[in-house]
């Protein structure tokens, strides 16, 4: 078992980056953007400078925060599909070179204006995402498909579909603990009721091959894709976040647990000093916090 984060919520540069992370005592990274630009799409130049910063301090990526097949990609426009695998291409040869084994992909975005049951467009999501399976089990990367706010996310029974309907060794999911928080559950006819964490961990607990730390409360819809949520420390919202893992640990499970704050995740904000030592001080507590529940968690699975 091992920490990891999304350090870009900390801070921008890589420098920063790697200085949170020793100084929560942990070796890994889960890499996303470096100066505000996806590890994949930065210049090979940024690239380089990065991964020789990481070697030097003894810091690994262990996961590619990727931005495939993500919310934002609408499956209906061949050229989601298209820019998805342009971006799986360029970043495979970037996780050789650092010896990076996982993906976050997703399964696009839920086109809210359609009904929730269209097998055409789901064949054809499907599909795609089988060539980029493909592509990652040929070159030895798992791909993690996140219950996030994509298609094959959207109801407990699409979560079932897809896991039933991709099947390779290289397909894994990674849960997000707080994700479902803010995702309905798209089964039937409107209004929907939201997931709950607990339910939305037991669809997918078979096939966890990750975790994302993220804990919250709902507050209300806004007129964005995603809704108004109240994020908090890992146990202080509505994620489950003990429940989870303690069941995790209960099963044996031995991998990654990976901290996405969200508390002060708004990137396109111009930002002071004193904002950036906030954000900063709060991964740094985060990381703090969610170490200090894993060791109430581990003497609870040992006394049970």
């Amino acid at each position: 078992m091992y920490y990891t984060g999304f350090a870009d919520e900390a801070a921008d540069s890589i420098e920063k980056q790697i200085q949170v992370t020793k100084e929560l005592g942990w070796e890994y990274i889960e890499s996303r953007n470096i100066d505000g630009t996806n590890l994949t799409d930065i210049s090979d130049e940024k690239f380089e400078e990065v991964a020789e910063k990481l070697n030097e301090a003894g810091i690994k990526v262990n996961c590619f925060g990727s931005a495939v097949a993500n919310w934002g990609k609408d499956p209906r426009d061949e050229e989601s599909f298209k820019k998805s695998m342009e971006e799986l291409k360029r970043a495979i040869p970037r996780m050789q070179r650092l010896g990076t084994k996982m993906i976050r992909g997703m399964s696009y975005g839920i086109p809210k204006e359609l009904s929730p049951d269209n097998p055409e467009l789901e064949d054809k999501i499907i599909d795609n995402l089988k060539k980029m399976v493909k592509m990652c089990e040929d070159a030895g990367i798992i791909y993690l498909h996140e219950n996030c706010m994509n298609y094959f996310s959207q109801s407990y029974e699409k979560m079932d579909k897809l896991i039933s309907k991709i099947d390779s060794p290289n397909f894994k999911i990674v849960f997000d603990t707080g994700n479902p928080l803010m995702a309905d559950n798209r089964i039937g006819e409107p209004p929907y009721g939201k997931q709950t964490s607990w339910e939305a961990y037991q669809q997918l607990k078979d096939e966890i091959a990750y975790v994302h730390i993220k804990d919250g409360t709902f507050v209300k819809e806004t007129d964005s894709i995603f809704p108004e949520m109240d994020y908090c420390y890992p146990g202080d919202g509505n994620g489950e976040v003990k429940k989870i893992v303690k069941d995790l640990l209960a099963d044996g499970y031995d991998g990654g647990f990976s901290i996405e704050p969200h508390m002060d995740a708004v990137y396109h904000e111009e930002r002071d000093n004193n904002q950036d030592d906030a954000r900063y001080n709060t991964y740094l507590e985060y990381g703090k916090r969610f170490m200090q529940l894993m060791e109430e968690i581990k003497k609870e699975v040992e006394e049970d």
